[in-house]
């Protein structure tokens, strides 16, 4: 039996890292994954009963492509008082998850051998995606304000290019922001390059500190953004429920696309999280939730500045999942995980070699502090501190 050729590139992009050595005795901050006991399980639960009771057998039939107009308003609504956009419900288009949006948008632009400018590093689930359509990667390296916008344009300049990438808040995998100036000088350049910006946002809801910045899509004046958002990060997972908003040719050309990919999104989930929106504060919800995670995010900094080595660096996300290790040139996170910090010490991450396009970059490393507690934070980085500082500097080891 022989498989398509596309499916080669993905089956290695390394989505197994992030689901690599789960068992019980693992401390593991390699999963992107919420916590599960911030879930609203009783209010969803009674908002599935509640959307049974009031739409009878309709809830089990089919709906439409774009998903449950009234879910469709309210996310408009929220994003327009929130994001100072003008959206209607007809720009917004249900998926399932964030993760769809972007197969989608690359199923729409991209033939083999297209340009796509990434983030370095970048969410290993988008280059799983964009694999399968067999493109050319330009990597741009990430600064601590985002995207490297000099080395951006010279991309531009230097490459045919049909899409960029960006995760503007709170980056997956480093948990950078980018400034606002950069957000315009990104949409500047591709209205002069005519290139679509993919605008993955599914942690904006996620900021712990300092005030949110507007989205790419906000200085959209060509109608070449296309940005996406998730239901899984501020609710659950499981339901697969994002939504993407884009253009009218570009959201008619990627609802097609959908339909004959699924045909819809789950309208059971669709009029369910509505119900919940109708009958719970979301945002009241979420701002608990941001409560819990600033504390895990404070307790994994204090951590690792007690036990960190000195060599090795980390940075200080004001939101999200995630922060980032970097250590000293030459170092392979990769090598070290599967060698000795898994068996030795039951402990996982997520090294960099997966999360970059162009797999060249080893000594860096993801750490999740969202999905553990404030006690295993604490007795996982000391462990991790305590393998680093063997690894780096076996001569001082020798020495004790």
């Amino acid at each position: 039996m022989k498989f398509a050729q596309r499916t080669v590139k993905t089956s290695s992009a390394g989505l197994d890292a992030i689901f690599a050595a789960s068992g019980p005795n693992v401390i593991s901050f390699a999963g992107g994954y919420p916590d599960a006991t911030l879930f609203p399980e009783h209010a969803m639960q009674a908002a599935f009963s509640e959307s049974f009771a009031q739409h009878s057998g309709s809830l089990l039939q089919y709906s439409t492509t774009a998903g449950y107009l009234p879910l469709r308003e309210k996310l408009a609504d929220r994003m327009n008082r929130r994001d100072h956009l003008n959206l209607k419900a007809d720009d917004i288009l249900l998926t399932q998850g964030a993760q769809q949006g972007i197969d989608l948008t690359a199923r729409l632009l991209l033939d083999k051998g297209d340009g796509v400018i990434v983030e370095g590093p970048t969410y290993i689930g988008s280059l799983a995606a964009f694999d399968a359509y067999e493109p050319t990667y330009y990597e741009v390296p990430i600064e601590e304000d985002g995207m490297d916008i000099t080395k951006l344009q010279k991309a531009l300049m230097q490459h045919q290019v049909k899409l960029i990438y960006t995760i503007p808040d709170f980056q997956n995998p480093t948990g950078t922001v980018m400034s606002v100036e950069k957000r315009q000088a990104m949409v500047q350049l591709a209205n002069q390059y005519d290139v679509v910006i993919l605008e993955d946002s599914p942690y904006r809801d996620l900021r712990y500190t300092g005030e949110n910045l507007p989205t790419i899509k906000s200085f959209d004046t060509e109608g070449r953004v296309i940005s996406l958002g998730s239901f899984s990060k501020i609710l659950a997972p499981s339901l697969r429920l994002g939504w993407l908003t884009a253009a009218p040719e570009l959201l008619a050309a990627l609802t097609a696309l959908k339909a004959a990919a699924d045909v819809e999104s789950s309208h059971l989930v669709a009029v369910a999280v509505d119900t919940f929106m109708n009958d719970n504060d979301l945002d009241a919800h979420i701002d608990a939730m941001k409560q819990v995670y600033q504390t895990k995010r404070d307790a994994m900094m204090n951590a690792l500045e007690r036990y960190m080595p000195k060599d090795v660096h980390f940075n200080h996300p004001d939101g999200g999942f995630f922060l980032w290790l970097t250590l000293p040139e030459g170092f392979d996170m990769q090598h070290f995980m599967t060698a000795e910090l898994l068996p030795e010490y039951n402990v996982s991450l997520v090294p960099s070699h997966h999360l970059y396009a162009s797999k060249s970059i080893e000594n860096g490393a993801r750490l999740n502090f969202t999905n553990v507690s404030e006690a295993t934070i604490e007795s996982g980085i000391k462990m991790l501190g305590q393998a680093l500082n063997d690894a780096l500097h076996p001569a001082q080891v020798n020495q004790i």
